[in-house]
């Protein structure tokens, strides 16, 4: 049975720590005659940039492709209705750089292997193993908490009493976009990429037992 007197508070944290893991959102786009071309000429362009991922450090299991699309072009044209000028074929291409160090030199030899038909889509900062950096948000969270609520039953006359529940909600950490334009990027050049830091935020709702104060 739930005790009639009662406080529940909500408590937020954030923890700072360096990344340890660049992911690199890359598509490759090309356009042909036929879709035959279009479709071949795609898997050449996509097979040379992940080769180059590959020998700039970038593991097999931090690579994959998450969209694969092959479609026609068409025009309207008078008095013949829709025609078909071309076809496209694209893919995405996720790639997991660590450390964040190596990320210029792997993201410049991936342009140079991919050449006009590789696009750069965006930049993610991360951790491989985030369990630490959350544990500091979640501490966090829970000292905020506990410092309202405290404060809060010492107004009402009360002070806290056992921990009735807790609700964790879920952590999140903040997004790094990449900026401008790189998809005509020269080979020779290594745009920097400067790693930062990242946030990562916790969020916990925790209900307190309100007790008298001692006598």
């Amino acid at each position: 049975m739930t005790p009639e007197r009662t406080i529940t508070v909500t408590g937020e944290g954030t923890a700072e720590a360096v990344p340890d893991l660049l992911t690199l959102t890359l598509a490759v786009e090309v356009r042909r005659d036929t879709a035959e071309r279009a479709y071949s000429d795609a898997a050449e362009a996509a097979s040379a940039v992940t080769d180059a991922l590959r020998e700039h450090g970038v593991a097999g299991l931090d690579l994959r492709t998450s969209g694969l699309n092959l479609r026609a072009e068409l025009v309207w044209a008078e008095n013949q209705g829709q025609k078909v000028t071309g076809y496209v074929a694209s893919t995405t291409l996720l790639a997991r750089v660590g450390p964040p160090s190596a990320a210029a030199a792997a993201l410049s030899a991936a342009v140079a292997a991919g050449g006009d038909s590789l696009r750069i889509n965006g930049i993610e900062q991360g951790f491989r193993d985030s369990a630490a950096v959350a544990a500091q948000a979640q501490e966090a969270a829970w000292r905020e908490a506990e410092a309202k609520a405290a404060r809060f039953a010492a107004l009402a006359g009360s002070r806290l009493g056992r921990v009735l529940s807790i609700d964790q909600r879920p952590e999140h950490g903040s997004v790094v976009p990449m900026m401008g334009d790189m998809k005509r990027a020269s080979a020779s050049e290594v745009v920097p990429i400067e790693a930062g830091s990242v946030a990562v935020s916790a969020t916990v709702v925790v209900q307190w037992e309100l007790e008298s104060p001692a006598p």
